[in-house]
Parts: C-alpha cells; structure tokens; sequence
C-alpha cells in the first residue's frame, strides 16, 4: 500500500520562509517515481507547483513559483522538499505531496498523478 506523508507546514509573516517535506513508501518496484506538489484553496482547481522525476532530473516549475521555490529530493530516496522564499499572502493555501506520474497530462494537471498525500497548511501573514 502507498503512502504519501506531507509535513512542515505552519504560518509566517510574508517575507518569510518554510520547508515542506513529503515522504512516499510502498511503491511497486517497476512503477516511476516522479513527484510533484500543489496547492489548492477550498473550492478552486488544485494548481501545479512543481515536480522532479526519479532521478532528481526534469525539474519544472510553475510560474507563480519560478525564483522563489525549489523542489528536490534526497538521492535514491522516495523523500522531496519544497523550500518556500520570499512567501506572500497569497502563497496561503494547502499543500499538497504527489507521486507516481501518470504520462496522459501534463505534469501541472492534477490527473496526471496517481497518489496524494492529506495535506499540509501553509498560512503567510501580511
């Protein structure tokens, strides 16, 4: 069974900065190991951020985000980060951890995925 755990969440001031980690088991051996993050606001489409495939290539990154997060994962390992810059207001959301691409979207749609983790609060005050 796969498992999918965000942690590192919380609040800061904008300006601030936050790591998020999320680490993934159970996969089956032959499957790909690409993961990716998101977040989504209660009620809105959940919105790409970043993903990094399983050998720590094909780093990509959303607009939003390009400049003051990256994504990377320890080596060999099923374990990726998120480091969080310069946050804004509007970086106020729920994070999400995915893994295990699924190659008939683009890697920004959320059905491009196949496991989720539960989700981590980020709040950035003004």
């Amino acid at each position: 069974q796969v498992h999918v755990v965000e942690s590192g969440g919380g609040s800061v001031q904008a300006g601030g900065s936050l790591r998020l980690s999320c680490a993934a088991s159970g996969f089956s051996p032959n499957v790909n190991r690409f993961m990716g993050w998101f977040r989504q606001t209660p009620g809105k489409k959940r919105e790409g951020l970043a993903t990094i495939a399983t050998d720590g290539g094909a780093i990509d990154y959303a607009d939003s985000v390009y400049g003051r997060f990256t994504i990377s994962r320890d080596k060999g390992r099923d374990t990726v980060y998120l480091e969080m810059n310069n946050l804004k207001p509007e970086d106020t959301d729920i994070y999400y951890c995915a893994a295990v691409r699924i190659f008939r979207a683009g890697w920004s749609e959320p059905i491009a995925w196949q496991y989720w983790g539960q989700g981590t609060q980020v709040t950035v005050s003004s």
